[in-house]
């Protein structure tokens, strides 16, 4: 028997070296060995037989690499969140400082320019220590071979094929001989320059996803890989071996770290690299204080983006579900976390830290009350998305179920855009129901008269039959009012004065105004117009939208009524850096601009007017201010506003998910019987406003909404009613007629709160209504 054994086992070591010798052959790395004499000749003949060989169609082009993508706000500067399947910035040799590389090749392949592919010296030394002296797994890689392998790990991993990825990575002969091929193949179409550079860019060099020299160098020094020194480079280039023992960030591993890197100071050492001088000054330095770590160049995704993170999530999403990146869901996310995009966002940093501020500010995200206040900010005439305002932290991991104050729904957007399911907009809804009277030829000086009810017939129109019951609307301080002016139904927030409107124009022109100034319904695939559409609705405003939705209508009347399709991508440069086509704002003329000018007077009477149910918001320094508020049945509280050229923003109020009644509640410490939108809303709008503006050093122009005579039934507006700066009471406006109806007054309210700006906008409406304010 133990004859049989010795036997087995030379038959095994010389099956395994003619394997060896064979495969080598094949390869035609040591076809010469037969025929030279010397360990030498061994790596010339390759060079002879290696044009016969194939790369499998394999891409070995560095560039095609996975690289992160990084996302950076409007200034180009600041970096918003990355995105990665590998935390890798590809860079060119010439950006490899000459220490880096020469430790790379001290350490991995002493032979590297030598050899053609494969170092048979390396091959043998490993057969023999791993297979006659029974000693530690030796691979003999080169480093063109390991080259080879992380690029075959890289494409199995790409093609989600985990019978590749395992081939690719099995500990056979076989994956060796895979291996050894290839390499020789590729010595034949690239240089050593261009093989150095793709493993430079290739290599994992520490724990968390660590790829690339680039990205090693700002991870653990912060520097360039262009800066590395002698014993930086010494450090990172050890690490390779085992990323995770050898990582110096981890404090245990600083020791065996410390060893390695010593190991490559010698070997750099002895094949000439560095002097003495060098070699004994780096090595006496504790690894620990040549350490600058970098704690975000590992961090991923939005998560980690602070209070931008609601944008990003935004941002993305504009991303993963436009086709122009990609036909495929699947091919958008590929390219996002593999395409090395540098992705230059609409994102103002001031605009949104001062609306995460602000919705912290209004309701704290620990407040008892629970409820969530979600902002949003649009430049107007651009499309372009400032920021979002949401007083909670974004958290898209599982943590977030348990803990109310984060969340990753940005209840700031559409459903389709990882939003909610809308905001009934209440009272803000209004300025559009003007739009639609001036579009059908109407004045604003025109006046009504409010009925206390409305048959289902009153609002019919082509495609519109009508609600199945009659409508009874009702103001906030109750009653049908009396009548009165478009304008000073809206001034007033009167609801029975919209309703007189509807009775007239019908529920059409409304729908269509609403529509042209980009207006639709959040949750996905609600119609604006269908037959759940009672008048109450679209009227006073119980429909759902998203504040970005109602931010970007407002917008379009601060734009001389240019309406654009809100965007949060400015420029997307791929990795070859080739501009990728974005989404378009599609910016147009969608409304006259004179409807707009005379809509934003009317907004602005609203707030400079004593009457004028948005007079809180004035903002700083007389700046014209044109706003509207609402509530909407005591659950949602509103403010919406803009300041021409500079910035449109609505700001909604209540519990995002379900219909949670304020009456009765204390928020943020405060206590009312009753709330409006002017109680927090409008101060929160204000206070965002008023920072935002400051911040961006916005000039005051107070020259826009002036009222075209033609919308004003052939009234003149004197100029210090139309741009000037607030002067309260002083606002003077005449009519070329006589204007023979007295305002109707909003009543005061009985309650406690009733010197509280009484908003004018939760009305009291019949059950057959949707009851939207």
């Amino acid at each position: 028997m133990p004859q049989m054994k010795n036997n087995l086992t030379v038959r095994r070591v010389i099956a395994l070296l003619l394997t060896y010798v064979t495969l080598c052959i094949a390869g035609g790395v040591v076809a010469g060995m037969f025929f030279v004499p010397g360990v030498l000749g061994l790596n010339g003949v390759a060079r002879t037989v290696a044009p016969s060989l194939k790369t499998e169609d394999i891409d070995f082009d560095v560039t095609s690499l996975p690289q992160k993508s990084t996302i950076y706000a409007s200034d180009g500067k600041t970096v918003i969140a990355s995105f990665y399947a590998q935390n890798r910035t590809v860079v060119p040799l010439r950006q490899v400082s000459q220490p880096m590389q020469q430790a790379v090749v001290a350490r991995e392949d002493r032979r590297f320019f030598e050899h053609s592919g494969v170092d048979m010296q390396g091959v043998l030394r490993a057969f023999v220590q791993t297979f006659i002296k029974h000693g530690d797994t030796q691979g003999g890689s080169s480093l063109t071979q390991q080259y080879v392998k992380n690029v075959l790990l890289i494409e199995a991993k790409e093609k989600n094929d985990p019978i590749a990825e395992y081939h690719a990575s099995e500990d056979t002969i076989a994956r060796k001989i895979r291996e050894m091929l290839i390499a020789v193949q590729m010595e034949r179409q690239y240089s050593k320059a261009e093989i150095l550079q793709g493993y430079l860019n290739i290599a994992q060099f520490g724990r968390n996803n660590l790829y690339g020299v680039e990205t090693a160098a700002k991870r653990y020094f912060n520097v360039s890989a262009a800066d590395l020194n002698i014993g930086q480079a010494a450090t990172i280039a050890a690490i390779t071996k085992n990323p995770s023992r050898y990582d110096p960030s981890v404090a245990e591993n600083q020791p065996e770290a410390q060893k390695q890197r010593n190991i490559v100071l010698d070997l750099m050492l002895q094949q000439h690299f560095i002097s003495q001088g060098d070699h004994d000054k780096f090595r006496a330095q504790p690894i620990a204080s040549t350490l600058n770590l970098q704690d975000n160049s590992t961090q991923v995704g939005c998560q980690v983006a602070g209070d931008a993170g609601f944008f990003c999530d935004y941002a993305t999403k504009q991303i993963l579900n436009s086709k122009e990146f990609g036909k495929t869901a699947k091919d958008r996310t590929k390219l996002l976390n593999e395409g090395g995009l540098s992705i230059y966002t609409t994102m103002d940093v001031h605009a949104n830290a001062d609306a995460m501020q602000t919705a912290r500010d209004t309701i704290p995200p620990n407040d008892p009350s629970g409820f969530e206040v979600s902002m949003a900010s649009v430049k107007p005439g651009t499309g372009e998305v400032l920021g979002f305002g949401i007083n909670r932290t974004y958290d898209p991991t599982d943590a977030a179920k348990s803990d109310p104050t984060r969340t990753a729904v940005n209840y700031a957007v559409d459903q389709k855009d990882g939003g909610g399911s809308g905001w009934e907009v209440g009272s803000t809804w209004k300025p559009i129901n003007m739009i639609a009277w001036m579009q059908q030829g109407r004045s604003i000086t025109d006046v009504v008269h409010p009925r206390g009810i409305y048959p289902r017939h009153s609002f019919a129109c082509p495609g519109y039959t009508g609600i199945a019951n009659s409508w009874t609307p009702r103001n906030s301080e109750g009653g049908v009012g009396g009548t009165e002016s478009v304008l000073d139904g809206l001034v007033h927030s009167h609801n029975t004065t919209q309703a007189a409107m509807a009775d007239q124009m019908g529920m059409c022109p409304i729908i269509d105004a609403a529509k042209t100034v980009g207006y639709h319904q959040a949750p996905i695939g609600d119609k604006l117009f269908s037959s759940k559409n009672w008048p109450g609705s679209l009227m006073i405003g119980t429909v759902s939208a998203s504040p970005l939705t109602m931010a970007n209508v407002y917008a379009t009347i601060a734009a001389n009524g240019v309406e654009c399709t809100p965007i949060a991508l400015k420029k997307v440069v791929s990795k070859q850096g080739k501009s990728l086509k974005v989404p378009s704002a599609n910016c147009h003329q969608a409304i006259d601009p004179a409807i707009a000018q005379t809509t934003a007077y009317a907004m602005n009477q609203g707030v400079i007017r004593s009457d004028g149910q948005a007079k809180k918001a004035q903002l700083d320094n007389g700046r014209k201010t044109f706003a509207k508020t609402g509530t909407n049945e005591q659950t949602r509280m509103l403010t919406s506003g803009f300041i021409p050229g500079q910035v449109a923003t609505f700001v909604s109020v209540g519990n995002a998910e379900y219909n949670v009644s304020f009456s009765g509640k204390t928020i943020n410490g405060q206590s009312h019987s009753y709330w409006y939108g002017a109680d927090i809303a409008t101060p929160a709008w204000v206070e965002f406003m008023n920072k935002y503006l400051a911040d961006i050093n916005a000039p005051i122009d107070n020259s826009y909404g002036n009222p075209d005579p033609k919308f004003m039934g052939g009234a003149s507006v004197s100029a210090d009613a139309s741009s000037q700066p607030n002067s309260g009471n002083n606002r003077q406006y005449s009519y070329k007629r006589t204007y023979h109806q007295t305002e109707t007054q909003t009543q005061e309210q009985p309650q406690a709160d009733q010197q509280q700006q009484q908003d004018a906008d939760a009305g009291q409406v019949q059950p057959q209504t949707d009851g939207g304010q």
